[in-house]
C-alpha cells in the first residue's frame, strides 16, 4: 500500500521570520506578500508586486498589498528605494551592504559590491573630519553601446 505524504509546509521566509521576531501578526495574505517580496529577484514596486500575489491569491487587494508593504518598511524588514522613477520599489533588508546601478533604459537595478568604492566612501568623510556610519549609492546609466537620439 502506497504511503501518503502531506504535502511539504511552505519554508518561512527570512521576511516571515523578521516579522514573527516583531510580534507582528501574521495573516495569510501577509504570507503571500512576504513570500513574493522574499522571491523577487528585482525590485518590484507596489503594482508590481501586487500583481505577483494576485497570481498566488485572487482575494488579496491592492490597498492591503500597500498597507502590508508600509507595515513592513516601518518595521525595517524591506527597504524602499526610490531610482527617479517616481514610483518606490522594494527589496528585503540584507545583512551585507550593497550598492545599485539602474539603467535608465530598461529600468533593470543591477546589485553590485565594491571593496573600492567602501574604501574610498570611508577616506572622504574621514578627510572632512566624519566617521562613516552608513550610505547609500546608486549610480544612473545607460549601456556602453546605446546611441544618442538625435
Amino acid at each position: 500500500m502506497p504511503v501518503l505524504k502531506s504535502p511539504p509546509a511552505h519554508k518561512n521566509t527570512g521576511i516571515e521570520a523578521r516579522c514573527a521576531a516583531t510580534g507582528m501578526r501574521m495573516t495569510e495574505q501577509r504570507r503571500v506578500i512576504a513570500r513574493v517580496l522574499a522571491d523577487s529577484v528585482d525590485h518590484p514596486d507596489v503594482e508590481e508586486l501586487y500583481r505577483r500575489c494576485v497570481a498566488v491569491d485572487d482575494k488579496i487587494s491592492i490597498s492591503t498589498v500597500y498597507r502590508t508593504v508600509k507595515l513592513f518598511e516601518d518595521a525595517g524588514i524591506i527597504e524602499r528605494h526610490d531610482f527617479r522613477e517616481g514610483r518606490a520599489r522594494y527589496e528585503t533588508m540584507r545583512d551585507s551592504h550593497h550598492d545599485h546601478l539602474i539603467n535608465l533604459r530598461t529600468g533593470e537595478v543591477i546589485e553590485f559590491q565594491s571593496e573600492d568604492i567602501e574604501r574610498l566612501q570611508a577616506e572622504v568623510a574621514r578627510r572632512l573630519g566624519y566617521r562613516l556610519i552608513d550610505h547609500r549609492l546608486e549610480l544612473y546609466a545607460i549601456p556602453l553601446d546605446d546611441k544618442p537620439k538625435r
